[in-house]
């Protein structure tokens, strides 16, 4: 019984110990970045009443815990430098290592702001050798989501010092920000990047952000339903009187894989890649087609380690070169980058298999991309007659989450407050020098949203980082999609001028990216161009730059003279240009009906002037209004190209 006794005795000991333990929050680590010339947070967790100290950069700070088990410090202003040490000392120790005293941006967003190096590296070699800065630091933050409670720290993660080898994990916008503003000032930058792709923006505010938005607010009281979280949550599932008879796939089924160079392909049909094939021939298949071709290797490449490049595919893939795998991606937006071994290739004849899966929409290889086997200094062209053949055909399926059939489960990713609660909140402690946002493309499908929204974002932001002054510098959507030849109305359009209009919340600031994009992807690879406007931006807004053309011309206002309108323009530098020479293009104007027709515009000093003979009595003028609005061509000559906009803003 004694044994017992002093058994139970040594346990509660040994727990209460545990539960006394400083813990700190995942930001505050090895390698961070703090925000320099400001009072600086550094905080954690330990059992209520438990007094904790910090050393750092030569001063002492003592703090007790409070009842709710957090602690929290404000180090004094300290200027830029480093590295520094930093000692924590409770009922354990904690030496953290290797601070530095600098800016830390928090840079959020969509895909296109967690791009990474690495998704770059061929168009950016000489960045990513080059990339040798210690003093700038990143954290990226992994993806979690949770619309039910606001976290208190984030996943586990580090910081990470720029060299070639972590640069290939830096997002590649925030990191091409980070060098232009390092190499003109000379601070420590640390990139805190908290992003998601295919998110909206509404999944990265809080609950106190959507105070004016009923509809919103009405969604997220539901959350605090369980019977409606539990009903909503439940996964994905075929409906049991839609299940289909699937057959299998006969390019896997048979007693030769399709994949094999014993396969002998007979009655395979013609395809000329890159393309859909719903373009050539086969008309809204979802399901597995295979592909093959056969190229001549030189005997001058065979041997030799190789790199397959197959541009973009529609959407999973598995390749195999001489019936060996040598790679797959299981959705359709990373670009086909394989690496073929040593001694696999042969001289004479090779041959390539894809294998596609395709389950909503065109499947198919994306045009204007690069497809080519090179060994780095022979190059095949892949491109041309290929072969195909359907290996298997999906059904249409339906899905049901709960009670109610859709294509989609839930996901608290896409829900207002999804984000914020889980990447954002537990941040907000750590003090920064401004935000970085890079979104849109997720809200096209109600563009008039966008504004009010990402209003309430940056509100929210400002009023829960404790810094109501905050810089907000922001991307305004690419280029994507086919382009039109005629003025047309566009989603993209309105929402680049929901980002436009803004500019009116204070010292926010726009990189304007609108020749930054492709026509066939989504995620662009030019990231150098945003990132670096970006800091242009940031130099102006931020820095204190009075004397930086940090933007294109944006549009100011209009007057109506006779049968022209004349624009006038803010942010013309030393003076307007059309780019490349030549008449200025994507000028549309329109009378009373709005019935735009594209116009003749000139440059006249500082301003542009629009006509056309079709229009005697014109009210408005639109500029780049389109998806993909090619051509456009009015920049400063700065290099910057002017943002696009209507007169229209009713």
């Amino acid at each position: 019984m004694k044994l017992l006794s002093k058994l139970i005795f040594c346990l509660i000991i040994s727990t209460s110990s545990v539960y006394a333990q400083v813990r700190l929050p995942q930001l505050v680590n090895d390698n961070m970045v703090l925000q320099r010339d400001a009072k600086v947070n550094i905080w954690g967790w330990a059992t209520a009443g438990e007094k904790v100290s910090v050393k750092f950069n030569g001063k002492s700070y003592h703090t007790t815990t409070k009842a709710d088990g957090k602690w929290i410090i404000v180090l004094s202003p300290a200027k830029a430098g480093g590295p520094y040490t930093m000692d924590i000392s409770a009922s354990n120790h904690i030496i953290l290592k290797n601070i530095l005293m600098g800016d830390v941006w928090f840079c959020s967003g969509q895909s296109n702001m967690t791009v990474l190096m690495e998704r770059v590296k061929e168009k950016y070699p000489d960045e990513i050798a080059q990339a040798n800065y210690p003093q700038i630091r990143n954290f990226f933050v992994p993806t979690v989501s949770d619309v039910r409670q606001v976290h208190e720290d984030l996943p586990p993660g580090k910081w990470q010092e720029a060299n070639p080898q972590n640069v290939m994990s830096f997002a590649a916008v925030p990191y091409f920000f980070a060098k232009k503003i390092y190499l003109k000032y000379h601070v420590p930058i640390g990139i805190l990047n908290s992003s998601v792709g295919g998110t909206p923006i509404q999944a990265w505010i809080s609950e106190n952000g959507f105070k004016s938005m009923p509809e919103y607010m009405s969604r997220i009281a539901k959350f605090r339903d369980t019977s409606f979280i539990r009903q909503i949550s439940q996964p994905a599932v075929i409906n049991p009187k839609n299940k289909p008879f699937l057959l299998p796939d006969k390019g896997l089924s048979g007693a030769i894989k399709w994949y094999d160079t014993s396969f002998i392909a007979q009655n395979w049909h013609p395809f000329f890649l890159p393309g859909y094939w719903a373009d050539q021939g086969v008309k809204g298949l979802n399901g597995v087609v295979w592909f093959r071709k056969e190229i001549a290797v030189p005997a001058s490449m065979a041997g030799k380690p190789a790199k397959l490049f197959l541009g973009r595919i529609v959407d999973a893939d598995e390749t195999y070169v001489n019936g060996v795998k040598v790679g797959n991606i299981t959705y359709q937006y990373p670009p086909r980058r394989y690496e073929v071994p040593a001694g696999l290739l042969k001289p004479g004849k090779n041959l390539i298999v894809v294998r596609i899966t395709s389950t909503f929409g065109k499947g198919g290889f994306v045009p204007d991309k690069r497809y080519e086997l090179t060994d780095g200094t022979t190059k095949i062209d892949l491109r041309g007659d290929w072969h195909y053949q359907v290996g298997q055909v999906f059904p249409p399926l339906r899905r049901s989450a709960g009670n109610v059939e859709s294509g989609f489960a839930f996901s608290a990713q896409n829900e207002p407050t999804g984000l914020y609660n889980t990447m954002v909140a537990p941040t907000i402690d750590y003090n920064i020098k401004g935000f970085l946002w890079y979104q849109g493309e997720s809200n096209t499908g109600k563009p008039q949203e966008y504004g009010p929204l990402m209003q309430a974002l940056i509100a929210d932001w400002r009023s829960k980082f404790n810094q109501p002054n905050a810089p907000f510098i922001y991307v305004q959507l690419p280029n994507f999609n086919e382009v039109e030849y005629s003025p047309v109305e566009s989603n993209w359009a309105e929402v680049r001028e929901q980002q436009l209009q803004t500019l009116s919340v204070p010292n926010t600031a726009m990189a304007v990216a609108i020749d930054a994009g492709e026509w066939n992807d989504i995620h662009p690879l030019d990231k150098k161009d945003v990132g670096d406007r970006l800091a242009l931006a940031a130099e102006k807004l931020a820095y204190g730059d009075a004397k930086v053309v940090s933007s294109g011309p944006v549009y100011q206002s209009a007057k109506v003279e006779g049968n022209k309108i004349i624009l006038n323009f803010s942010s013309v530098g030393s003076g307007l240009m059309a780019k490349g020479g030549g008449e200025l293009n994507q000028f549309a104007i329109a009378g009373a009906d709005k019935r735009y027709v594209w116009a003749d515009a000139k440059i006249a000093g500082n301003q542009v002037i629009v006509s056309s003979a079709q229009v005697q009595n014109p009210m408005y003028v639109r500029y780049a209004w389109a998806d993909n609005p090619e051509d456009a061509n009015l920049y400063n000559r700065e290099g910057l190209p002017a943002s696009p906009f209507t007169t229209d803003t009713k």
